[in-house]
């Protein structure tokens, strides 16, 4: 199946039905009086976050969404049947925005979500409502209201923990299959991963992360080089950057120093938020380093990189030094979680202060 992270839509709310201008016409009932009935609403459209869902191909064809109208009101006091609602299944981590104005409609991020993003209108007044004691046969009765009508651009942003960043061929993918069940495409030529793959790294029976591994950046990314900026997205909602750098590059002219830097420089180009996260730095490709070599290499590129939170060195292929790194990353991303949910130390201004005179 092809991924597509980017989609956009239409979609079309039902209009409500018009109401009934009736009279009740009955053998032995004279003046029988208005009947008419009020029209049906028109059915909405909602958005439904579903965990099996990893692409928005489902939107890359079928563009236009319609609800079904309102029926319209009938005599004897017969209301119009509501239409039916249409619920679009999207996956977790879409973000859904409105084209013409910019501003945010929903944010699936959490499975099973469920969300209006377009009313149907209201149904019209049939003519009962109009009756009065001067106005016995009243001929007026009210249109159905149209239902909303919008233009959506939907964006999917993967739901990471951990996301993996560097030059292709850095050894993000074969990283990610020794720590997770993840199995992307590996191979010895550049931008074998074309899209996001996500993995489940399990440290203990109710301890895990997630891990997204999106295509490796090179030089210019900003101007389109390689596959660009596009899948930089994809880390906005990670709460750690693993920086992978190749110690032993194949091309003997490469700088890992200056391919590091490079990449620094992408993505604080692309947004300052993405690069103000925590970013460790992973020395990858130890194993094709002769022994006496290694820790100057290691010492010439962290002297040369500058100011980093962690390294760790790693080798991915033969797993040394993956099990310190996947429990560095566990108890970071636990103590992340324990922030989140920890109840604010501070009270709200509006919150009275008591005043106990028993206490000291």
């Amino acid at each position: 199946m092809k991924f597509f992270d980017e989609a956009r839509i239409e979609v079309i709310a039902g209009d409500g039905g018009n109401g009934a201008a009736s009279f009740r016409r009955e053998k032995f009932v004279p003046r029988g009086g208005p009947d008419g009935g009020d029209g049906g609403k028109g059915g909405s459209v909602f958005v439904i976050a579903d965990c099996n869902l990893n692409t928005l191909i489902d939107f890359r064809f079928k563009r236009i969404f319609r609800a079904e109208r309102g029926e319209n009101g009938h005599g004897k006091d017969r209301y119009g049947k509501g239409g039916s609602d249409i619920e679009l299944r999207m996956p977790v981590g879409t973000v859904i925005t409105n084209q013409e104005t910019g501003e945010p409609v929903a944010d699936l991020d959490i499975h099973g979500k469920r969300q209006l993003i377009a009313k149907g209108g209201d149904g019209g007044l049939g003519n009962i409502h109009f009756k009065s004691s001067v106005n016995r046969a009243p001929r007026k009765r009210t249109l159905g209201k149209e239902g909303e009508h919008l233009r959506l651009q939907l964006e999917l942003k993967v739901l990471a923990d951990v996301g993996l960043l560097g030059m292709p061929n850095a050894g993000k993918s074969t990283l990610i299959r020794a720590i997770s069940a993840a199995r992307p495409k590996v191979a010895d030529y550049p931008f074998t991963t074309l899209h996001p793959n996500l993995g489940v790294v399990r440290t203990d029976e109710n301890r895990s992360f997630v891990v997204a591994d999106i295509p490796g950046l090179i030089e210019g990314a900003a101007e389109g080089a390689g596959l660009g900026h596009r899948f930089l997205k994809h880390l906005a909602r990670t709460h750690l950057l693993l920086h992978i750098v190749d110690l032993a590059p194949c091309d003997e002219n490469a700088d890992p120093v200056r391919e590091a830097h490079a990449i620094v420089d992408e993505l604080r180009r692309y947004d300052e938020a993405l690069f103000d996260k925590p970013r460790w730095l992973v020395l990858n490709k130890l194993d094709l380093i002769p022994a006496d070599e290694r820790q100057a290499r290691i010492d010439a590129l962290l002297s040369g990189y500058g100011d980093v939170d962690r390294f760790f060195t790693i080798s991915a292929i033969s797993g040394d030094g993956c099990k310190a790194l996947v429990q560095a990353i566990q108890a970071h991303v636990d103590t992340y979680r324990s922030a989140q949910n920890a109840p604010s130390a501070t009270p709200d201004d509006d919150t009275p202060t008591v005043y106990d005179p028993l206490a000291p």
